[in-house]
């Protein structure tokens, strides 16, 4: 299993918390450590977005694969 298919099983796994408040996240690349990706619906004009990014998201991301830095948004 490759990184972006690791880093798109841990995405699904937390998917249905984003999606009860509106949101989703759309995996665009996973690069040298580095997660790319793009919050929509509800979470991409949250003010809440960038906690729910590095708090929620690169937390989760970063526990369960190895190899993994950093979380940034795209738009």
């Amino acid at each position: 299993m490759d990184m972006m298919d690791q880093v798109q099983e841990v995405l699904d796994k937390l998917r249905p918390y984003l999606q009860r408040d509106g949101g989703d996240v759309q995996l665009v690349d996973v690069e040298e450590g580095i997660v790319k990706l793009r919050l929509m619906g509800a979470c991409g004009s949250c003010p809440s977005s960038t906690i729910t990014l590095k708090a929620g998201i690169e937390r989760a991301l970063v526990e369960e694969i190895p190899g993994i830095k950093e979380v940034q948004q795209v738009f």
